[in-house]
């Protein structure tokens, strides 16, 4: 008997918007976020390299609550501090399949206000 790969709901989210984020040519701000920390990467999808990366898991971190939306503001003004020191001014933004809001509103709105263009 032979069975087919049916991919989760989360999956299939998750690869739909990627879909979509990859169809530009532009670097994308990846956002991942686990139960403790979470983490943000400018990526460019063309040379498949990380250009930028910030999470909340540095040292550099000082807050004590690292799964918050201060710790993901954070981590949003720290991406896009480090963007536009390595010569990226625009985005597309990848939330990877999670919701636009709470934490990953947060990080966006943060990588916006400090300059990052998405």
């Amino acid at each position: 008997m032979h069975y087919r790969y049916v991919a989760s709901t989360s999956e299939r989210r998750k690869n739909r918007t990627r879909l979509a984020v990859k169809a530009s040519n532009k670097p994308r701000l990846s956002v991942f976020r686990s139960g403790r920390y979470i983490y943000a990467q400018i990526i460019d999808d063309v040379q498949q390299r990380t250009l930028a990366a910030a999470s909340t898991i540095e040292k550099a971190y000082e807050g004590s609550n690292t799964c918050s939306c201060i710790g993901a503001d954070w981590v949003g003004s720290r991406i896009a501090e480090r963007g536009l020191k390595a010569g990226i001014t625009e985005v597309v933004f990848d939330r990877g399949g999670y919701r636009f809001h709470g934490r990953v509103k947060a990080l966006a709105s943060a990588a916006r206000t400090s300059g990052l263009v998405f």
